[in-house]
């Protein structure tokens, strides 16, 4: 594009909304309770557009947008992202860069990133430059607060709606662990591959003992067997778990230094990120670290956010379809795409993410 006749994109305004979602049924995992979820949106204008980004955090977050980042944000060129990225990172310097911080930098990232794309013309796949057209879906629930109908229930839809993998939460009560995932295994068949998720619920000794169980029903992937902090704990379990079960971590990461640590320990078979936390920026960083050790990526939960990105970066290998997002997202956004045989495909028709914020609807959960 000529230069002399580019329009001019200063970033003029930054909109924050949240919007409190309660769940359909109380949820637990290993290692937390909840009832209700929260989504803080980002809309970012410039040249007669606006671009949409968001983040599953807590209000506070949302605050942090308005009186800390629009003012490093707002008047920049909404086209050189990199450098709001680093403007965004200095301002935070004082108020600590992981959660709430990194957070709003991410919802605000992803948001300029929907923004340059809808200037352009382009959805952000291709802005992007994709390497696939799809990206694989795993199912994922099956709280440790279902019952044994319920999770049987919930895993088994995903499969006869064609979600060949399936995830569900462990780590509560480790004695009923081993049950609970036969019930699991019966619900899905032999076909389907079975995921398990214990979020740093176990102690080391507690998560070998349970990869041996697990592998009985041919159990192939362990999420934060322990926590992720523990990055000797995930190494240990890497090296002796069953070769067939993949160890997977990485969903609390903000920066790249964090991801840089866990592929360097050597803690992982699968590096997941999420975009609501280290933003589109981070994700594409994070995949090309994972690219230069040979490892591949997990997009953790958010499906309409990781789908555009996951689609052009090399090292990607699925991207968790999460009840409580997947649920959130088709109630308040137009544009939300479902599986089709397995694969979530970003539609090539609608620019940015493809995403529009129904109002009406959201306004009933407005914080």
């Amino acid at each position: 594009m000529d230069a002399s006749i580019r329009p001019d994109t200063p970033v003029s305004r930054l909109k924050v909304s949240a919007f409190i979602v309660p769940t359909d049924f109380p949820e637990s995992d290993g290692t937390l309770e909840w009832n209700k979820t929260t989504l803080v949106v980002v809309e970012a204008s410039a040249a007669n557009q606006a671009g949409l980004g968001y983040t599953y955090a807590d209000t506070s977050t949302g605050r942090f947008i308005v009186e800390v980042l629009a003012e490093a944000v707002e008047g920049r060129d909404a086209m050189d992202i990199p450098g709001t990225w680093a403007a965004m990172a200095t301002k935070v310097r004082n108020h600590g860069r992981p959660g709430v911080a990194a957070m709003a930098m991410a919802a605000v990232d992803v948001a300029l990133w929907d923004l340059k794309a809808r200037i352009l013309g382009l959805p952000l796949a291709s802005l992007l430059g994709r390497c696939r057209n799809g990206i694989p879906a795993y199912g994922s629930g099956g709280f440790t607060s279902y019952d044994d109908h319920q999770l049987a229930d919930q895993l088994r839809g995903w499969v006869e709606h064609g979600i060949p993998e399936v995830k569900m939460k462990v780590g509560r009560e480790p004695d009923r662990d081993p049950h609970r995932v036969k019930v699991a295994r019966q619900a899905i068949g032999t076909a389907a591959r079975l995921y398990v998720d214990a979020n740093g619920a176990y102690n080391r000794k507690q998560a070998l003992a349970c990869a041996q169980r697990f592998i009985e029903q041919d159990v192939s992937w362990f999420e934060e067997p322990v926590s992720s902090d523990d990055l000797e704990g995930l190494r240990l379990i890497r090296n002796r778990a069953p070769v067939q079960m993949d160890i997977a971590a990485g969903e609390y990461g903000y920066r790249l230094s964090y991801f840089r640590r866990m592929l360097e320990a050597e803690a992982v078979d699968v590096l997941q990120a999420d975009i609501t936390r280290c933003g589109v920026t981070g994700f594409l960083g994070t995949a090309v670290l994972c690219e230069a050790r040979s490892m591949v990526l997990s997009g953790h939960c958010a499906p309409s956010l990781h789908m555009h990105a996951g689609c052009a970066v090399i090292p990607m290998r699925n991207v968790e379809y999460f009840h409580d997002h997947v649920r959130i997202e088709q109630m308040l956004f137009d544009g939300a795409v479902e599986p089709k045989n397995g694969v979530l495909h970003p539609d090539l028709s609608r620019p940015g993410l493809g995403l529009e914020l129904k109002r009406a609807d959201a306004q009933r959960y407005a914080a």
